[in-house]
C-alpha cells in the first residue's frame, strides 16, 4: 500500500485490514517505524549537508561527521528494509461493496444461470468416465511424477486443445490479445503478485539454485510483463488472454472434493488480464465476469456467480468474484474461474504506472480472471454431458474444434 495513505488515513487502513481479518497492529508498527526513519533521515541529510559544506575547511569536523554517517547510515536502510516487510504484510483495502465476513461460509450469490440436468441412468463421476473413455489417466501420471499429476489422451488432448482454442477465439473478438507466456518466473513476480513459496498457503514450485518459480497462473507473467514501466494513457485498458501451464503445490489445501481433477499440481489455463485507469477498474471488473459467464454460457453449464466476502479476499484483491460450475455427482457447485480486481496494489509492487494526458503518472489498476482451466472445465463437461452408454456429448461450441460430436471409447 501507500506509505503516504497509511499515515494521512491509519484508522481506514486499520478498518480494511480488520474486514479482511488480518492484523491491524502492523499499521501501527508501520506509522512507528516510519516516524524513526524519517526523523533519522533528517539527521543523516543534515550530516551529509555539513559534511559537503564544511569538510574542506574544517578536517576534524569532516572526520566526525563522516564517523558518525557510518554508524547511522545503516541503520538507516535496516529501517526502511524492515518498513518495506510490514507493509508486505498490510493487504489490499476492500473495496466498500464488497459484502462483510470471516470466511467461505460468508460469500453472497448473486446469480445463477442455466438448469441443472436431471438424469435417468446412475451418474459416473469424472474419473470413471474419463478411465472407462481412454482420456484421462491419474496411475501413470502418478507412477512418472507423484499424486496429483494425470495423462489425457485421444479425445481428451483434444477436449483441452480445443477448450483453449475456443477460449482464445472468443476472447481475441472482444480485443484481448493472445499470449503464450513463459512457465518460469523469477521471484519477484510471483511474490509481487502475491503467490507464496513458503508457508501454510505455499503454492509456488522453486527452482533450487536459481532465482525462479514455477508459476500458478499467467497471471504472474503478464503482470510482469510491463515492470518498471509507465504506460500511456492513451493505450488503456490493455487486454491480454495468456496461456501457460500451472503448477501449484496446493500446500494444506486437501479437502472432501479434492480428488481428480479438482485439485491438481498441473494444468493448463487461459488468463484474462487487463491494465487500466483507476476510474475504469470497476467497469473492466464487472467485463471480465462478463466474459467468464459467456463462455460457461456457450459450453452450456449451469453456474452461479458468487461474491467473496471481506475475509476471504486475501491479500491481493480489493473485490474479487467466482464462478462456480454445477457438478452432478457432487450435486452442487465447484469454482471453476475466479476474478480479482488488485487495483493498484499489484502495480505499487512492480512499480507499473501511466501517465495521463496531462502528464500526472499514476499507478496502474491491475485485474484477472479465468477464462478456462482445463482441469475444472473438463470436469464440468464430462459430468454434466455424459450420456446412459457411458459417452459423452461434446459442448456444440467445442464440435469443430473437435471434429466429432461424441467422445466414446478409441
Amino acid at each position: 500500500m501507500d506509505l503516504k495513505f497509511i499515515r494521512d488515513n491509519p484508522e481506514e487502513v486499520k478498518k480494511g485490514v480488520i474486514r479482511k481479518r488480518f492484523d491491524p497492529s502492523v499499521v501501527d508498527k508501520v506509522l512507528e517505524l516510519d516516524k524513526k526513519y524519517r526523523e533519522l533521515l533528517v539527521e543523516v541529510e543534515g550530516l551529509r549537508s555539513r559534511k559537503n559544506l564544511g569538510s574542506k575547511d574544517n578536517i576534524s569536523e569532516g572526520r566526525e561527521i563522516k564517523d558518525k554517517l557510518k554508524v547511522i547510515e545503516p541503520d538507516l536502510k535496516k529501517l526502511r528494509v524492515k518498513i518495506d516487510e510490514l507493509l508486505g504484510l498490510i493487504p489490499n483495502l476492500p473495496l466498500s461493496a464488497v459484502p462483510e465476513g470471516d470466511g467461505e461460509k460468508d460469500n453472497v450469490e448473486l446469480k445463477r444461470w442455466g438448469v441443472p440436468r436431471k438424469f435417468d441412468f446412475p451418474l459416473k463421476d469424472h474419473l470413471e468416465l474419463g478411465k472407462a473413455l481412454n482420456i484421462l489417466d491419474f496411475d501413470t501420471g502418478a507412477k512418472v511424477s507423484g499424486s496429483q499429476f494425470y495423462f489425457l489422451y485421444n479425445q481428451g488432448a483434444l477436449l483441452e486443445l480445443a477448450l483453449i482454442r475456443f477460449a482464445f477465439d472468443l476472447l481475441q473478438k472482444e480485443g484481448f490479445i493472445p499470449v503464450i507466456t513463459p512457465d518460469l518466473a523469477k521471484s519477484r513476480y510471483y511474490l509481487g503478485t502475491g503467490y507464496k513459496p513458503k508457508g501454510d498457503e505455499a503454492q509456488t514450485y522453486m527452482i533450487e539454485g536459481e532465482d525462479l518459480g514455477l508459476i500458478a497462473t499467467a497471471e504472474v507473467t503478464l503482470a510482469g510483463k510491463h515492470a518498471d514501466e509507465v504506460i500511456s494513457e492513451d493505450k488503456l485498458p490493455i487486454k491480454y488472454v495468456g496461456y501457460s501451464h500451472c503448477f501449484r503445490r496446493e500446500a494444506g489445501a486437501y479437502g472432501k472434493y479434492s480428488k481428480g481433477l479438482y485439485r491438481v499440481h498441473q494444468f493448463t489455463k487461459a488468463e484474462m488480464f487487463i491494465y487500466c485507469t483507476p476510474e475504469t477498474s470497476e467497469k473492466m471488473h464487472d467485463h471480465i465476469l462478463e466474459m467468464e459467464e459467456k463462455i460457461y454460457q456457450a459450453l452450456g453449464i449451469p453456474y452461479r456467480v458468487i461474491e467473496m466476502c471481506a475475509g476471504d479476499l486475501g491479500a491481493m484483491a480489493a473485490r474479487k468474484f467466482d464462478v462456480e460450475a454445477w457438478m452432478p455427482t457432487r450435486q452442487e457447485y465447484g469454482e471453476v474461474t475466479s476474478t480479482s480486481n488488485c487495483t493498484d496494489y499489484q502495480a505499487r509492487n512492480l512499480d507499473i504506472r501511466f501517465k495521463r494526458k496531462d502528464g500526472r503518472t499514476e499507478f496502474i489498476h491491475m485485474l484477472n480472471g479465468t477464462a478456462i482451466a482445463t482441469s475444472r472445465t473438463p470436469l464440468a463437461i464430462l459430468e454434466n454431458y455424459q450420456n446412459e452408454d457411458g459417452s459423452v456429448s461434446i459442448p456444440e461450441v467445442l464440435r469443430d474444434y473437435m471434429g466429432k460430436e461424441t467422445i466414446t471409447v478409441t
